[in-house]
């Protein structure tokens, strides 16, 4: 008999984080991925701060070069000053390698987190998630978008600092030689703030567009890829190359605009510059004209001057990066934080005895026009196989889907020997359930894997026995490796009877006392079929089973058969009482079996 053992864990739910709409916000919680590696970080920026502060040592250099070089005044050797500058570009280069190569070590991490944090949300997704999202766009969020985030949240912080010490440094160096030029020089620093800020908001919105142009190529990819065989059958390569070439042009114009935004900065705060770069020279003209500099002055400042521009544009066009990594920024967390399944329940079931009761059970899909199932009351009891028979769109699907909890009822309970299903952890509950489908699903790894899949490391002797039991171990066992041969995609290298019997296999090894079978012979040819039906038989002795029915003769000797109609119970009772009642079921048989004679 089942028992039940309160946790001790708490099982309140993780609470979605509130929607990330500042700049600052999601910044700070970018650099949060960064904190484990903070030491390696560190060591990052470090680095970068001395690459940084080798950049005022060119101009330095240039003055007694020209003051006292060319003169032969100088009271050193006229071979230091040429072996300091290539000391301070040596200098700056080995501080640059190692500092970009322990910032990617940083960004690769803080990558591979993000995703571990994507996946490990999307697999406890509930249902309904997968029901209004494109597998594609999911993907793309998982694949592009979390690379687009290390812009922001270290190549970012990179410049930022790097540049920024290195505009400092330039900047005291130009103040030590002439403060009044240096003045002049710091005028760009408003014009230029008031040009970014006005780009900023531009850049994110095509940010945005461009991410979601990348889902939908990534969509229009998966359908073409998964259908290839549709595609080709029924010529559809045109039409397919079409919606393609939309996606990638909707996905081009977006970039356009992006690269409109951020491309047009750099010219903007390059003619300011310019326009400060022009004054200056002129005012230092006057000034040398009535000798208050030297050539040497002169030139050291023009030249540190000149390569203050460079980092200054790259400051400058660090928003863009920016932008686009907060926009994607936006996107991982909102995966990130989307709720979790519902897992309320408190408590475990441990080995159920197997009764199923649905009382009085509603359920109501979003911005649906009707019920989907409405006052289902059903009692199953331990160990008895119930069949559930209609037309499509009766909701028959749908009430074996509540049981697992993958939707939940509207209204009614659904309970499990007498305990309600929301009461119960997932995992406890989801335990105890066994399903196989029409829609097989298999993963790309061994025979081994997919039958034990779930329940780890399992003996051999185990396996060999549930794929007796499913019909399988002739068919494996002529295989190349035997169960370690690989079957493919979602088990493409097997045929339909085969991939059926390696899920019958994998439901027998897993054991659970209720079994869901969404009808697993209605593809089949008829030799597969009888291995399949031999299987199922099998699998459902002494479980309690709901059958999905879609082929009527295979369910002849289920316990009770359940007639829908629009989401209500509208007959039940054995096969052969149904047939005498000459009702739905009754009609629903005899239209199949003069289908069958006519195709026999």
């Amino acid at each position: 008999m089942s028992t039940l053992r309160p946790l001790n864990t708490s099982s309140a739910q993780r609470s979605p984080a509130a929607t990330l709409h500042t700049s600052r916000d999601l910044y700070l919680r970018l650099l949060g991925y960064v904190r484990p590696y903070w030491r390696i970080f560190v060591l990052s920026i470090v680095l970068m701060a001395a690459s940084a502060a080798t950049e005022p040592a060119f101009p330095a250099l240039m003055k007694p070069l020209l003051d006292g070089g060319f003169s032969g005044k100088t009271a050193y050797p006229a071979w230091l000053l040429p072996l300091l500058i290539v000391g301070v570009f040596l200098l700056r280069g080995v501080f640059g390698f190692c500092a970009d190569y322990a910032l990617s070590w940083v960004s690769n991490k803080i990558v591979l987190d993000l995703r571990n944090d994507m996946f490990k949300r999307l697999v406890h997704l509930p249902t309904d998630f997968f029901d209004n999202q494109s597998s594609g766009a999911v993907m793309s969020r998982i694949a592009y978008d979390v690379t687009g985030v290390t812009g922001a949240a270290t190549g970012v912080l990179t410049t930022l600092v790097k540049d920024s010490l290195a505009v400092i440094g330039l900047l005291a160096w130009m103040f030590w030689l002439n403060w009044q030029l240096s003045l002049i020089a710091l005028l760009l620093i408003p014009a230029i703030a008031l040009v970014v800020r006005g780009f900023s908001s531009r850049l994110r919105a095509t940010s945005r567009a461009v991410q979601r142009a990348m889902g939908e190529i990534m969509h229009v990819l998966e359908e073409s890829i998964e259908a290839h065989k549709v595609v080709k059958i029924f010529g559809g390569q045109g039409y397919e190359a079409k919606r393609f070439a939309a996606a990638s042009g909707q996905q081009r114009g977006q970039a356009m605009r992006q690269t409109i935004a951020a491309a047009a900065l750099g010219p903007i705060v390059q003619v300011f510059a310019a326009i400060a770069l022009a004054t200056i020279i002129t005012i230092a003209l006057r000034q040398a004209s009535v000798g208050g500099a030297t050539v040497g002055d002169f030139v050291s400042f023009i030249t540190a001057m000149l390569m203050l521009l460079a980092p200054l544009k790259r400051l400058t066009d660090i928003n863009a990066p920016l932008q686009r990594g907060l926009a994607a920024a936006e996107s991982v967390f909102d995966l990130i934080d989307q709720p979790a399944e519902d897992d309320h329940g408190t408590v475990e079931l441990e080995r159920a005895r197997g009764e199923v009761e649905f009382d009085n059970v509603c359920l109501r899909y979003p911005e649906a026009g009707r019920e989907a199932l409405a006052g289902i009351d059903l009692l199953i009891p331990a160990g008895q196989t119930v069949a559930l028979v209609g037309a499509s769109g009766s909701g028959k699907t749908s009430l074996a889907n509540l049981l697992p909890r993958f939707y939940h009822p509207t209204d009614g309970e659904i309970r499990i020997d007498g305990h309600p299903v929301e009461t119960l952890t997932l995992a406890s509950l989801r335990a105890n359930i066994a399903l196989v489908s029409q829609d097989v699903v298999l993963f790309n790894d061994s025979v081994a894997a997919n039958i034990a899949y779930g329940l780890g490391e399992v003996p051999r002797e185990q396996l060999i026995a549930a794929a007796r039991a499913a019909h399988a171990l002739d068919f494996i066992e002529a295989m190349p490796q035997g169960f370690e041969t690989l079957i493919g995609e979602n088990g493409v290298k097997l045929s339909g009877g085969q991939r059926q019997r390696l899920a019958i296999a994998r439901a027998i090894l897993k054991n659970a006392p209720i079994l869901i079978l969404d009808e697993a012979t209605s593809a089949l040819d008829t030799e597969s079929e009888r291995h399949v039906q031999a299987a199922l038989d099998v699998l459902m002795k002494n479980r309690t089973t709901l059958v999905v029915a879609h082929r009527l003769s295979t369910i002849e000797h289920a316990d009770r058969i359940v007639v829908l109609e629009t989401g209500r119970i509208i007959e039940e009772g054995r096969h052969a009482e149904l047939l005498t009642k000459a009702g739905a079921y009754a009609h629903f048989y005899r239209l199949q079996r003069s289908h069958e004679a006519r195709q026999a």
